[in-house]
């Protein structure tokens, strides 16, 4: 895991996102509080991880920081390869329109 590189790919995309709220704020993009809970992953962990001194996350968490910083697939591949892991596998979103395709009849069963 490259924990200098993840923690600048962190911060950088926690910065790039806007948050649900506007308010004066001094700094622009996310506070780490909220990247957290939008991963489901508490402040202090989220911030080890940024500070370049947290554990190599799983790919359940992972995934859901994929999620809160709403990451592209090529920027979620990034952050998996940064971190170790295999990226997920890549659906094409072909799922056939939702038909069925009926089993033929074997030629036993013909008349």
């Amino acid at each position: 895991m490259d924990r200098s590189r993840l923690a600048d790919f962190l911060r950088r995309r926690r910065a790039a996102l806007v948050p649900d709220w506007p308010s004066a704020r001094r700094v622009v993009g996310l506070r780490r509080e909220e990247v957290a809970e939008r991963a489901f992953i508490s402040t202090d962990y989220y911030t080890r991880l940024e500070q370049r001194r947290g554990p190599r996350p799983s790919e359940q968490v992972t995934t859901a920081l994929a999620s809160a910083l709403q990451l592209t697939a090529d920027e979620r591949d990034h952050l998996f390869a940064l971190i170790g892991h295999n990226p997920p596998i890549r659906t094409t979103g072909i799922s056939g329109g939702g038909r069925r395709v009926r089993p033929r009849a074997s030629a036993t069963t013909r008349s």
